[in-house]
């Protein structure tokens, strides 16, 4: 069963950057599609981006296109989201999620999840 375990977030002004990353077990990871979702007070968890298997392919919300750039380096089997120009209605808890199967903006059932990692935006 695969691992994964986030870093970065934190708290930033309006019109920041910040970037997060996601850190898998083991080397299953490249066999995994992945993805960021997230979850503000009150809300209910709502997709953001997805990377296929080698990188090659990526999907954005609307809410986020033009803003946030979602990569992997599978040597490293880490995914990362950069974030630019932040808004305040960014702020949530943002999970990794990987899985098998491509269900894309819909979370896989089977899927793995990241611990969370608060991303606040200052207006």
């Amino acid at each position: 069963q695969v691992q994964l375990v986030q870093s970065g977030g934190g708290l930033v002004q309006a019109g920041g950057s910040l970037r997060l990353s996601c850190a898998a077990s083991d080397h299953a990871f490249t066999r995994l599609f992945m993805g960021w979702f997230r979850q503000a007070p009150g809300k209910e968890r709502e997709f953001v981006a997805a990377i296929s298997m080698t990188g090659g392919s990526t999907f954005y919300s609307d809410s986020v296109e033009g803003r946030f750039t979602v990569s992997r380096d599978n040597a490293k089997v880490t995914m990362y989201l950069q974030m630019d120009n932040l808004q305040p209605g960014d702020t949530a808890v943002y999970y990794c999620n990987a899985a098998t199967t491509w269900t894309y903006p819909q979370a896989h059932e089977g899927g793995y999840w990241g611990q969370g990692t608060q991303v606040t935006v200052a207006s």
